[in-house]
Parts: structure tokens; C-alpha cells; sequence
């Protein structure tokens, strides 16, 4: 078994591979000229977030076995076409799983609590107390859209918090437990103060929250996005805090996260989320942590070995 890795991966990667005793290439500088003429050499890639994995480059990687990404979304990877080569796809969604949970929590945390505006204020010799009264998450019914590692860590969190939370998966199925009621979409947007989204980036639910989302849930509500950007249509999340039905927004990803290239239209409602003190941005940064790092690679590794195992035993 011989490994391509071709982005940045922390270096609780490489021990791990050794003990496996796994051969492995690590060229994180590659380009994509340069993956697609090494690949087919190597029966495992591994990547993040810079390689995309299309027919193009498994036409040229007849030995390829598997494809394992470094996180937990597979939008960078032509999972059709994997498929029909019976090539297996690994993602460490659970190694981000507490990281983003926490995310979740400290961005609903610091907008109810106005932190950051007050902290901004402040800094300014602002002492605006009244201003700066904020509302309690304690009692509010918040509405989990996908109910996998990541929702189901972030219902944990929030039932401590005496939230209501209520989890709608379409892919499963008797999914409710003690900190999640299973739900429809339709019982979410009548009864949710919150929404937060917990999938994955696809056809369907590419620009999934738009004009006609917000409009239909039935009450004024606060908005999270951790997942994908091009998910949520930045306009519409502008046009819903301008109207009132948005009370506020706290997003990790944006629809375009390239700032440079932010055409005029992308550009004019960026500028409005970020002046907006009803809206907390971060970096992507969710399931970003210094222990989820090698986590991801503890749940990637243990995908592989376990993979290997049991082709050996069809053997």
C-alpha cells in the first residue's frame, strides 16, 4: 500500500502511518500538474482542502484503492465517479465533531450576549449598558438541519443549555434521542428561534437557504451556518437581517470565501455582514481546533487499517 498526500496534514499523521505500516509520499507543495502525474503510482490519496478529485485525475490512477479527506466535507471529490471505479471514499467527520459543537455554541453564546459589539464598544470608552442587553439561549427551541456527527454533538451541548432541540436528517431514519427531538423540516421551520446547518454541500442543497427559506419558516429567527457556504445565499441572509425576519446570523463559511474575488454583488452584502452588529463571522474555522487536528487524522487512519483488514480477510 502506497500513499499520495498532497496537502498540509499535522504530524500526528505520519506516526500514526508508520505503526500501520503504511508507505507514504508526503508532498503538501504539489500542484495539481504534479498529482496527476504522480497518482498513478499509489494506490491511497489522502488530501484537505486544496485537491480536487475528479475523472480527469482517476482516469490517470488505475491503482487507486481509497481517497481519504482530511475533514468532513466530500464536495471536493467526484463521489460518482469514485464509486463506479469501487474506489472507497474515507472522511473524518468525527474528528471535527466536539470542535464544531463548541463553535456552534460560543457563536449563539456571543451574539445573544452581544460580546462582541459590547467588547468593541468598550475599547472605545463606550459603557452602554442598556445597549447591550442580551437574551438568554436557556428555553429557546433550536432546529438542527442533519443530524450526524457534527448535529448530534451540538444537540449535547445545547440540551445542557435547557434548549428545545429539534433534528431533522434525511438520510436517517429513528435518529431522536435525549438531546434531540427527530423532526421534519416542515415542524422546524413553524417552531425553531434557531436554525443551525449540519450538511453536507450537494446539488440539493446548494443555496438551499435563499428568500423563499426565510420567508417560510414562521418566526423571526437567528441563522447558523458551519457547514458549507455556497449553502446559504449571502443576499438573502442580508434582505432577512434588513426585513426583520433574520434576528441575527452567525456564520463560520460564506458562499464565497475568497475575499478578493468577491464579485460587486457578493461584495456589497459582505459589506453589510460585516458592519452588522447582528452578525458574528469567522474564517472557517469551526471544526478548527488544535486537538481536532489530530483527531482527524486518529479517525482517517483507523478508516484505512480497518479498510485493509477486511480486504484481507476477502482475500
Amino acid at each position: 500500500m502506497k500513499i499520495l498526500i498532497v496537502d498540509e496534514m499535522h504530524p500526528s499523521l505520519f506516526p500514526m502511518l508508520d505503526r500501520a505500516g503504511l508507505e507514504y509520499r508526503y508532498e503538501p507543495a504539489f500542484k495539481r500538474s504534479h498529482i496527476l502525474s504522480h497518482i498513478g503510482d499509489y494506490e491511497g490519496l489522502i488530501i484537505r482542502s486544496k485537491t480536487a478529485v475528479d475523472e480527469e485525475m482517476l482516469q490517470l490512477a488505475p491503482r487507486l484503492r481509497f481517497v481519504a479527506r482530511a475533514g468532513a466535507g466530500l464536495d471536493l471529490i467526484d463521489l460518482e465517479a469514485v464509486h463506479q471505479q469501487n474506489i472507497q471514499v474515507f472522511a473524518a467527520n468525527e474528528g471535527n465533531r466536539d470542535a464544531v459543537a463548541e463553535h456552534v455554541v460560543g457563536m449563539l453564546l456571543g451574539l445573544f450576549a452581544n460580546i462582541i459589539k459590547a467588547d468593541r464598544e468598550v475599547r472605545q470608552g463606550i459603557w452602554n449598558r442598556e445597549g447591550n442587553r442580551g437574551i438568554e439561549l436557556m428555553g429557546k427551541t433550536v432546529g438542527l438541519v442533519g443530524y450526524g456527527f457534527n448535529g448530534s454533538a451540538t444537540a449535547r451541548r445545547l440540551s445542557g443549555f435547557g434548549c428545545r432541540v429539534l433534528a431533522y436528517d434525511k438520510y436517517l431514519i429513528n435518529y431522536g434521542d435525549e438531546y434531540a427531538q427527530e423532526s421534519s423540516m416542515e415542524e422546524i421551520m413553524a417552531e425553531a428561534d434557531v436554525i443551525s446547518l449540519h450538511v453536507p454541500l450537494t446539488p440539493e442543497t446548494k443555496l438551499m437557504v435563499n428568500d423563499d427559506f426565510i420567508a417560510n419558516v414562521a418566526r423571526p429567527f437567528f441563522l447558523l451556518n458551519i457547514a458549507r457556504g455556497e449553502i446559504v445565499q449571502l443576499e438573502a441572509v442580508v434582505k432577512g437581517l434588513e426585513s426583520g425576519k433574520l434576528r441575527g446570523a452567525c456564520l463560520d463559511v460564506l458562499e464565497n470565501e475568497k475575499l478578493a474575488t468577491l464579485t460587486p454583488e457578493q461584495q456589497k452584502s459582505f459589506d453589510y455582514l460585516r458592519t452588522s452588529p447582528r452578525v458574528i463571522l469567522t474564517p472557517h474555522v469551526a471544526g478548527w481546533t488544535q486537538e481536532s487536528y489530530a483527531k482527524i487524522n486518529e479517525a482517517l487512519v483507523k478508516q484505512i487499517i480497518a479498510s485493509l483488514k477486511a480486504d484481507k480477510i476477502e482475500r
